[in-house]
């Protein structure tokens, strides 16, 4: 597989050099709720690792969650709540909302608290190379002690100082410096170091903990494209700093949702919260939303796209469906239906292996879907409705019952028997009480299909 990194500006291969696959996410800051532009990366980097793991690769996925924080510390304190109480109770939330989202649980999600006696390690061998220094308690790290700085994010130290979220500080010896230990305040969470009582700065705990969990050198580190800099810019530096090694191979980096082109952000108000948007639309109808658009570009939120989506996904089920009902047994009229099958297979894995381009291979499964309705042959749905379920698991779509489940078993049974009764309507040639039967389930979103092999029905969304 070859994928854009942001760090060469260009596809990279994909070549893990034992067959596992090393891949670090940023997680969330657990002080509120997700909300739907969050899940955007989360989503994505799920459906990669899955699809990674189908072409039998192992993938060890890291993803952390940040518990103390500035913003933890502020919430708490409106509320009058302990920081570590509000960070566990949202840090729970966060993976109840990944659950509504499809998304799996990634295999390790340490909280930054775990990790705060390795953090002050990492910082002592930071300080001990020349690469950090002290001021009253608080560490930080010298920018300029490392040449690559700005070559992830491609912007000169110029651009870095006018354009950058800089710490106003007037003790470091840098604008660009930035903390990799902050001194305690009063009334905040603290830990022991051999600076005194303080807490980690936030560039330090991803980096620490990815090189704990995966090692010195990452073959992905993924994220939102807003921390390319200075969060991974500066994760970038203080690892290499210390290990002298490549740090990730592959950069990636998802486009933002948007709002009517603005960037979703709680600071903005223009947000949904995830677990919202699930309940209006669907687990399935969020994934899809994300994946029908190249993870790489920016993506516009509207609940207009939204229902598109879920119609989108019903019409697949649809076709699941009626696929589904067609004999086990019933082969293709045209025996070269397997081989457009399994060309069909070689372009949606072509279009995945080609920087995960998800929006192509569901349009192979689209191809597919139509193809099949153009024959009009139930062999060929029936095939192409395992096809269809085959190439979609690795997606994380279209392996539930869809709008069929809604009807539930014994609502299935019912229309059968009404397509039955129907049938012997028209036997008798009742075809007044037989249209007015077609006409009604018609209003009610079920079609009826007349055919050589008898009828079927099909729910429309």
């Amino acid at each position: 597989m070859r994928l854009y990194s942001t760090l060469s500006k260009k596809l990279e291969e994909l070549s893990p050099s034992d067959g596992t696959v090393r891949m670090y996410v940023c997680g969330p800051t657990v002080y509120d709720l997700i909300h739907i532009g969050n899940a955007r990366p989360f989503i994505v980097f799920d459906a990669l690792r899955r699809v990674l793991e189908a072409q039998g690769l192992r993938v060890i996925h890291v993803q952390n969650v940040t518990d103390v924080d500035d913003k933890i510390i502020r919430r708490a304190q409106e509320e009058g709540r302990d920081p570590a109480e509000l960070a566990l109770h949202y840090t729970q939330e966060y993976f109840a909302d990944l659950e509504r989202l499809g998304v799996r649980p990634p295999t390790y999600s340490p909280p930054a608290t775990a990790f705060i006696p390795k953090m002050v390690e990492f910082i002592q061998g930071l300080l001990k190379k020349g690469h950090a220094y002290v001021v009253d308690g608080d560490v930080y790290f010298s920018v300029r002690t490392y040449p690559g700085y700005g070559e992830l994010s491609g912007r000169t130290v110029e651009e870095q100082l006018a354009g950058a979220r800089v710490e106003v500080d007037e003790r470091k010896r840098d604008p660009l410096d930035f903390a990799l230990w902050k001194g305690a305040k009063p009334g905040e969470p603290h830990w022991p170091s051999p600076w005194g009582p303080g807490r980690p700065g936030w560039h330090t705990e991803c980096v620490v903990m990815s090189l704990y969990l995966l090692g010195e050198t990452l073959d992905i580190h993924a994220g939102g494209n807003d921390l390319v800099f200075p969060h991974h810019e500066n994760e970038r530096a203080q690892a290499e700093s210390l290990t002298g090694k490549t740090f990730v191979k592959i950069w990636l980096h998802n486009g933002m949702l948007t709002v009517r082109g603005e960037k979703m952000a709680k600071s903005l108000g223009n947000f949904y919260y995830a677990r919202d948007v699930v309940r209006l639309f669907g687990t399935e109808a969020v994934r899809y939303f994300y994946l029908s658009r190249h993870w790489r570009k920016p993506l516009d939120f509207s609940f207009e796209a939204l229902e598109e989506a879920k119609a989108a996904v019903g019409r697949v089920y649809n076709f699941l469906a009626e696929a589904g009902r067609v004999p086990g047994e019933a082969q293709p009229q045209d025996p070269g239906f397997a081989a457009y099958l399994a060309d069909a297979e070689q372009r949606f894995w072509a279009e995945l292996e080609d920087d995960f381009n998800t929006p192509g291979a569901l349009a192979v499964l689209q191809d597919v879907i139509g193809e099949a309705y153009k024959r009009g042959d139930p062999g060929a749905l029936r095939m192409a409705g395992d096809k269809v379920r085959c190439l979609a698991r690795p997606l994380g779509l279209f392996q539930g019952e869809g709008s069929a489940a809604e009807l539930g078993k014994l609502s299935e049974e019912l229309l059968d028997l009404i397509v039955d009764l129907r049938a012997q309507l028209r036997q008798e040639r009742n075809f007044a009480l037989a249209d007015k039967i077609r006409e009604k389930l018609a209003s009610l979103g079920v079609e009826l299909r007349d055919g050589p092999e008898g009828t079927r029905w099909i729910l429309r969304s």
